[in-house]
């Protein structure tokens, strides 16, 4: 939760309006429950701010809540990964961001055939609205209709750029802005964030696109959004820079730069191409366990045994039958079990089992450790 007013300010009209979860606390003040970090990271950076060692890169994985229409890509209850980096003014910051995201679809095994990340300069496009005569005090709520573009019918997007003050020359002039895709080498930002790109290999993963704006309003240049180059999801992933924030909110001045990857929209596309990661349910490789109560001690000593040496270890704790003890290491994913029976403890033995392949080995004790870290 965080003080309505930290979004109010700087988070967009559609966010505040529409899509928080607003109520008032006992004391009268107005709290809402989180529906995006940046804010949030920026007031924690800000309250610590002559304490962090800069430039102080950021990740968390985190619960956030929405108000809107439950849909496909889209719930009022889901999780995000966030990246920043907040000190440098650099473009080398924007481009180290944008490679993470680059680098999580390669490591996911999404590739530029399926997946691309659209590029854009808020102060570039801002210059395009100056040429094309729109007021300074409307550059905003222009970047919000050029936001709301891609959802809606040409007509509908005049309409509302009439509604902002702007004449039939000056909406065509915009739209011939918005359409062409040859005149990013006009921002130095941008160069410099393709070239570095390009140098780290993510080159076809990125491309320019005048239309990306994003619908926050604390952004102040670079800003991009992840696709699904058939245009069947939502962003995937979706960011910018906000050099701004955190003097906003009362600190210091503060460059940033970050973006936000929900998990419901990440699983759609990895199912759609099959990329569905085969994940672990549990960080336990061996289940050590405990044949009957008598044995209770010895399967003690080789799990101590098996722990102190840093593999993560359970026991079972208690001595069930040796079946159901199987069966719950089968069921929890767990690759490994440990048996220590009246022939194993007369010998000074343990049995490890594969539980994908049911072969059993048989160790001393004294070399159990050794065993497991070959395998």
């Amino acid at each position: 939760m965080e003080p309505f007013e930290l979004f109010a300010a700087k988070s967009g009209e559609e966010l505040v309006n529409e899509q928080i979860y607003v109520f008032e606390d006992r004391g009268g003040r107005k709290i809402a429950i989180r529906p995006e970090m940046t804010p949030t990271l920026a007031r924690m950076i800000a309250q610590r701010q002559n304490q962090i060692p800069l430039p102080a890169r950021w990740f968390s994985i985190g619960n956030f809540w929405r108000y809107e229409k439950p849909q496909k890509g889209r719930q009022r209850d889901f999780y995000q990964w966030n990246v920043d980096i907040l000190g440098p003014t650099t473009p080398e910051a924007d481009s180290e961001v944008i490679a993470v995201g680059c680098e999580f679809f390669k490591e996911v095994g999404l590739t530029p055939s399926e997946i691309g990340i659209k590029i854009n300069d808020r102060k570039l496009l801002e210059t395009r609205l100056e040429i094309v005569g729109v007021p300074k005090e409307k550059v905003l709520s222009v970047f919000r209709a050029i936001d709301k573009r891609p959802k809606i019918t040409k007509s509908e997007f005049e309409a509302v750029l009439k509604r902002q003050g702007l004449d039939q020359s000056q909406i065509k002039d915009l739209q011939n802005s918005l359409e062409d895709f040859d005149y990013e080498r006009e921002s130095d930002q941008l160069t410099e964030i393709f070239s570095t790109l390009d140098d780290l290999g993510y080159s076809g993963y990125v491309t320019f696109d005048p239309q990306i704006v994003r619908g926050l309003d604390y952004y102040t240049s670079t800003v991009f959004e992840a696709y699904d180059k058939d245009g069947e999801s939502r962003a995937i992933l979706a960011g910018g820079r906000y050099d701004n924030l955190v003097s906003d909110i009362g600190g210091k001045p503060l460059a940033g730069v970050g973006f936000a990857a929900g998990d419901i929209v990440v699983q759609l596309v990895l199912e759609k191409y099959g990329k569905i990661p085969t994940l672990s349910p549990t960080p336990t490789k061996i289940l050590v366990t405990v044949f009957d109560q008598g044995f209770w001690r010895d399967s003690l000593q080789v799990f101590k045994k098996i722990i102190n040496a840093g593999i993560c270890s359970e026991i079972y704790p208690e001595a069930e039958k040796l079946d159901k003890q199987l069966k719950y290491a089968d069921q929890k994913g767990i690759p490994y079990v440990a048996i220590i029976g009246p022939q194993e403890k007369q010998a000074n033995k343990v049995t490890i089992k594969d539980l994908s392949t049911q072969k059993q080995e048989i160790t001393s004790r004294d070399e159990i450790v050794e065993f497991l870290q070959q395998r």
